[in-house]
């Protein structure tokens, strides 16, 4: 298993040697949301994370296809293999359809993460909406004699798989001590051993959430419907699979092990793990209840917030840990980062205006290597901002007098730290994230504009396109006597 730290510089020698013959690829697959709650400041981690990796590599001129899934189905409480499906769960406490939980979830997960202004990935594929491809590849598995059928569900067989691959090869997990730990005595479980997984889980009476198979009707099991999907946008082998460290076991590796049981490949060349963010030391979770949405951060609105923080300060204070270490929470260093990046924005608006002279003494060029040696280095972004921050004490002292610039150095500056603070950071000014959403509300509150005049000459078609187009979009539409209400659901 190739280690993630030079990914990028790797990725640019085959752009190097092979982009006479084809133009540069890169697929990049990455874990997204199991939507049964409100995203929290842990899901905004890899949203923030896999953006920055995203906007690099196109920077850089790669065609990227970036592919972040849904998880809709077949999550089950405590990541395990029996119990209750999680989304399922939270439809039967509030008394919805799974799938409107879903929705739900999703629409308030894409508002978030487009408040830290992440781009959208190219494609968005949903686990329920790829059970027969989940199914394939369950039957190519039971041909490759690395899975059993049991009581109408399917298992993968880690001791038979492990004979002949390396199970436990990205998690450091020795696979003797797997199964030697694992193991139950017969006729106690469908399994042949504990460590086994599920590729499909026969559903009990009660299970909402089911489809139909040779094997039983039931579902697909969580791990599976990455392996499924990945391949299917991005082929047999891809460059880049991300997601949370707390994936890396028993997720990652169940991926990598179905993938190979199916196609005879390693599918993935380049693993990225995102550490956790913690509070006081602990990993934040939903299920450890010490979370804080991302809605609560923008807002204000939870005991251990001193403020309420802009998307920008939230995007910037994840930036200034690299990808791979814990960051831990704490109001005095979300301060830090307002502050950090008020410096830094403040920076920029004086190098727009700063003037040249005819010769000047500004070292600029070993400055601008500095930034791309940092984000070559894995995408290191604290170095990065440490040389930012050095810039922005050269641009004050220019304006200052201190110092000077030649026309041609100011002008590749300003274009470069435009292009790192703006387009691959992805930082906004506060005031123009502002901006954008009122402009949100002026496009929106003109379309509704748009379906009275509808209504009023009896246009019921294109009355019912708005509102059904902006509902889709996550909008909720709300007809009152003096004309309409809106807002944009969680």
């Amino acid at each position: 298993m190739e280690h993630n730290l030079h990914i990028y510089n790797t990725l640019t020698r085959r752009k190097k040697k092979f982009e006479a013959i084809h133009p540069p690829f890169v697929g990049m697959y990455v874990c997204g949301p199991t939507v049964y709650g409100d995203a929290h400041l842990g899901h905004a981690r890899p949203a923030v994370t896999f953006d920055l990796v995203f906007r690099y590599l196109k920077y850089l001129g790669y065609k990227v296809r970036y592919v972040r899934n849904i998880t809709d189905v077949g999550h089950l409480e405590n990541d395990a293999d029996e119990g209750e499906d999680k989304i399922a769960k939270k439809a039967r406490l509030e008394q919805l359809e799974p799938m409107e939980v879903a929705q739900y979830y999703t629409n308030g997960y894409h508002k978030n993460v487009a408040q830290l202004n992440t781009l959208p990935p190219s494609i968005e594929p949903h686990a329920s909406g790829h059970i027969l491809e989940q199914i394939e590849m369950i039957r190519r598995i039971l041909a490759s004699g690395f899975a059993y059928e049991s009581n109408g569900s399917v298992y993968f067989d880690v001791e038979t798989y492990s004979q002949k691959n390396h199970y436990g090869k990205l998690s450091g997990r020795v696979v003797e001590d797997l199964l030697s730990n694992t193991r139950v005595l017969d006729g106690q479980s469908e399994k042949r051993n504990n460590a086994d997984f599920a590729l499909w889980k026969k559903a009990s009476p009660e299970h909402i959430m089911r489809w139909n198979s040779e094997w039983s009707t039931g579902f697909p099991g969580w791990h599976l419907e990455c392996s499924a999907m990945s391949t299917k946008y991005l082929g047999e082998e891809f460059d880049i699979h991300g997601g949370g460290l707390d994936l890396q076991f028993p997720h990652h590796e169940c991926e990598i092990a179905q993938n190979k049981a199916a196609s005879g490949k390693d599918a993935v060349k380049f693993w990225m793990h995102n550490n956790m963010i913690t509070i006081n030391g602990q990993k934040m979770g939903k299920s450890l209840g010490n979370f804080i949405t991302l809605e609560d951060f923008f807002a204000g609105n939870h005991p251990m917030l001193e403020q309420a923080y802009h998307p920008m300060v939230v995007r910037f204070f994840m930036l200034q840990a690299h990808y791979r270490n814990p960051l831990d929470f704490s109001n005095s260093a979300l301060q830090a980062a307002e502050k950090g990046l008020q410096r830094l924005l403040t920076g920029m608006e004086t190098l727009a205006n700063l003037k040249a002279t005819d010769d000047g003494n500004a070292d600029v060029k070993a400055l601008i290597n500095k930034f791309f040696e940092a984000l070559d280095d894995d995408f290191n972004t604290p170095i990065l901002i440490a040389h930012l921050f050095d810039a922005v004490k050269l641009i004050n002292t220019i304006a200052a007098g201190n110092d000077t610039i030649e026309a041609n150095d100011l002008f590749h500056l300003q274009s470069i730290m435009k292009d790192i603070v703006f387009d691959i950071l992805g930082l906004l000014p506060m005031e123009a994230a502002n901006e954008n959403l009122n402009k949100l509300s002026e496009v929106v509150d003109l379309l509704l504009n748009m379906r009275m005049m509808a209504k009023a000459e009896k246009n019921w078609a294109m009355s019912d396109k708005i509102r059904n187009e902006l509902t889709s979009l996550g909008f909720e539409i709300k007809d009152t006597k003096t004309g309409f209400e809106w807002s944009l659901s969680k």
